[in-house]
């Protein structure tokens, strides 16, 4: 028994050994297969899939930037952007741009003086007078207005009189520079008559004299009808002014610019759209009530004209307005008819007002020449023209015809249009006007300053 026990043991002790070795061979092969990662090479590998640092611009606590540095010297750091390697920059590098740098103080000196500087208003040059101002302005306006009748007249006149003798040549090459103006043959036949008279009379052998008389001759022509329009103070209900012309003549623009000068000498103003024939003329007008303030007493378009008149001056009556300017339609002076309506709101007006209207003014388009003449005697048989506006001259070479209808027909001429603004609408002047034909200065303004 002690025998079998003894082998039994040493078999058993075998046995356990033998499971042991099995066990250890296993291990071995599982690290093999599975080797364990050293420190270093985790350390590689955290390096390797590391997110990189951002970079930061380390500013010293102690150094401030300045105040007066622009934001665009400071560059703020883009978090898109690649990070900047950590490197110290070598002595030859210059500052990269987030560094700052303080103004030095020659910088600082210039800028203080400039801000002063600045501060400090520059003297204003001494103002010139508003009297004087405005006669140049209206001076240089005339002039540049008048600019082509200008070359017909007053050039075509000085090449006939300058180092000329007085003859009969020469009174002939007057003659045929007046009728080419559109002075018309009536007015030229007895300018060129007292010319002569008065050469014979003063025994003169100077053309340039002459030439000089000549212009007198022409201010004293246009000095008759030198009656600017004036409106009575404190009179008793509105002011009428009829507008009459015939079509493109500029009646409406003319009503829009005398209703704005009105306006600025204070008086209340009322326009009528009595031209209810062409609808754009009844807008035109409404424009211009709009643009000034005015109220347009209006009709729809193909309504009667003298019904529209009426309400206006019935209006103008209830609100005690100073003036009202009533716009017609244009018509042709040939046509009976027509010029037959317009007696008709004259009569219509007298119902309310039997001194109205107090200014029948008849608009005239310079650059038709003598057909102005005609237009002038047919309106003035039918309603009899108190006022003539003489409109477009800048547009023209044929404002001679202004001597014919002063000559012809004595009626005051109240304005004169020298250009499309609202001063170029100005109360007519017979020696300012002439003397901007023949290209003199007025008396007030004689010596213009230079580069004027």
């Amino acid at each position: 028994m002690a025998k079998g026990s003894f082998f039994s043991r040493l078999f058993k002790k075998d046995k356990e050994e033998t499971q042991q070795d099995k066990s250890e061979q296993q291990e071995s092969a599982f690290v093999n297969e599975n080797p364990v990662n050293e420190p270093e090479q985790d350390k590689a590998t955290d390096e390797a899939f590391r997110e990189p640092e951002p970079f930061v611009n380390e500013t010293p606590v102690n150094e401030a930037i300045p105040d007066d540095v622009s934001p665009e010297t400071v560059d703020e750091i883009d978090e898109h952007k690649e990070p900047l390697a950590a490197e110290e920059p070598s002595a030859a590098e210059e500052p990269s741009v987030a560094e700052v740098v303080a103004p030095d103080a020659a910088e600082i000196c210039a800028q203080v003086t400039a801000e002063s500087r600045a501060e400090q208003p520059l003297p204003e040059p001494e103002p010139k007078p508003a009297q004087e101002q405005s006669k140049r302005s209206l001076w240089k306006r005339l002039t540049s207005g008048l600019k082509k009748t200008s070359t017909a007249i007053g050039d075509g006149l000085w090449g006939i009189f300058k180092d000329k003798k007085i003859d009969d040549e020469l009174f002939e090459e007057l003659e045929t520079q007046l009728l080419t103006a559109d002075i018309g043959v009536p007015t030229t036949m007895r300018i060129v008559e007292r010319l002569t008279e008065q050469a014979d009379r003063r025994q003169l052998k100077d053309a340039e004299t002459l030439y000089q008389l000549l212009q007198d001759d022409m201010v004293d022509i246009l000095k008759e009808v030198e009656q600017p329009l004036e409106l009575p103070q404190n009179a008793e209900g509105p002011y009428v002014i009829l507008m009459v012309g015939v079509n493109g003549v500029g009646k409406t623009t003319t009503i829009g610019k005398l209703a704005q000068q009105f306006r600025q000498q204070g008086k209340s103003v009322m326009l009528a759209a009595g031209d209810t024939f062409r609808a754009a003329a009844v807008e035109q007008l409404q424009v211009w009530g709009e643009r000034n303030a005015i109220p347009v007493v209006a009709q729809h378009t193909g309504a009667d004209s003298a019904s529209v008149i009426y309400d206006a001056v019935a209006a103008a009556k209830a609100r005690n307005v100073d003036v009202l300017i009533a716009d017609t339609a244009g018509r042709l002076q040939n046509k009976a008819h027509l010029m037959d309506e317009l007696k008709k709101v004259v009569r219509v007006m007298k119902k309310l007002d039997e001194n109205a209207p107090h200014e029948v003014m008849l608009t005239l388009d310079a650059g038709t020449g003598q057909n102005a003449i005609s237009q002038a005697k047919l309106f003035t048989e039918a309603v009899g023209v108190s006022g003539i506006t003489l409109t477009k001259l800048d547009g023209t070479a044929k404002g001679g015809v202004i001597f014919a209808i002063a000559d012809q027909f004595n009626i005051p001429i109240r304005y004169i249009g020298v250009g499309e603004g609202i001063d170029d609408l100005r109360p007519f002047e017979a020696k300012p006007f002439v003397q901007a034909l023949f290209q003199r200065a007025i008396e007030e303004s004689k010596e213009e300053p230079q580069g004027e």
